[in-house]
């Protein structure tokens, strides 16, 4: 048996509770690790909520979790054996002591864990995102909610790619965002005579990460649709904006961006670390918003 915390039932916090689970084993493709930190994410919070029950209902009791990194304590893959510390997506919940994961990279020499669990997601995320948009060296792309967990990513990724970023943010973040490349400007009403402050012609793309109705300015910016993706609001099918779900990920990817924040040309902000048996005081946590970066749990 594996010690875990299962969400019991949909509600709120309250419904995340420690049990104790079988055990997996890796079937073909899958390492089982010994997990030494979790990532959490929004997602998370909204399917404990019942948010998408009944678009992808749950057997409860069930595991959450995306993203972590830990041992390799069985593989059935022939690029890692037992005692690779690796970091990746999670197959069945991350919130327990052992976990199963398909999509996986070689953690790099020295790499604190919490700093590995904390990029699965968001560089799957921005990968992916900033395919869809086609983002090109020397474009403006408007990163929306650029202070949070993806968000930062999301600003190195483009950056790295050569392109000019415009991120959102509360005031407590505008120096953050300077320090990860980007052009800071405050989120919420007059979003766009505050972009055009600093880019007169508009944007080229959108990355909308936050999901708080920025939509209508997002398209005013980028001089329609084609190029405004969000991974958040809901109203997205409304403005004709693209809704960017998962697609498969590359751990190629995840071991490039590894290898950058291991050498200190990449930023990740650790918001806060709770113990495991402390998720339901990381969810209430999350559910205040305002965090910077990403906050983490450990086993």
């Amino acid at each position: 048996m594996t010690r875990a915390v299962v969400l019991s039932g949909y509600g709120g916090p309250e419904v995340l509770v420690e049990a104790d689970v079988p055990t997996p084993s890796p079937g073909p493709g899958q390492v089982l690790i010994a997990v030494r930190a979790i990532g959490l994410n929004p997602f998370d919070v909204k399917v404990r909520s019942g948010a998408f029950r009944d678009v992808m209902p749950l057997d409860l009791p069930a595991v959450l979790g995306l993203e972590a990194a830990g041992v390799v304590v069985e593989s059935t893959v022939d690029d890692f054996a037992v005692g690779d510390e690796v970091f990746g997506l999670v197959d069945g919940g991350a919130y327990a002591e052992r976990a199963l994961a398909t999509a996986v990279a070689r953690k790099p020499v020295g790499l604190d864990w919490s700093l590995a669990a904390a990029l699965p997601v968001a560089v799957e995320v921005t990968g992916r995102v900033l395919r869809a948009l086609d983002v090109a060296q020397g474009e403006t792309v408007l990163v929306n909610g650029a202070a949070g967990a993806v968000g930062t990513i999301a600003v190195q990724m483009s950056v790295a790619r050569g392109a000019r970023v415009v991120g959102t943010a509360g005031d407590a973040n505008q120096d953050h965002l300077r320090s990860l490349g980007a052009t800071p400007v405050r989120y919420g009403a007059g979003l766009v005579d505050r972009v055009r402050e600093i880019s007169p012609g508009g944007v080229d793309a959108v990355f909308d990460v936050a999901g708080r109705g920025a939509l209508p300015d997002s398209i005013a910016l980028a001089g329609g649709p084609d190029r405004v993706v969000t991974i958040a609001d809901p109203e997205a099918e409304r403005h004709g904006v693209r809704f960017s779900g998962g697609a498969e990920p590359d751990p190629g990817e995840f071991a490039a961006v590894a290898e950058a924040v291991a050498a200190g040309r990449f930023t990740v902000t650790i918001d806060r670390t709770f113990p495991l048996s402390e998720a339901a005081a990381a969810h209430a946590w999350l559910e205040a918003g305002h965090t910077r970066g990403k906050s983490i749990l450990l086993p």
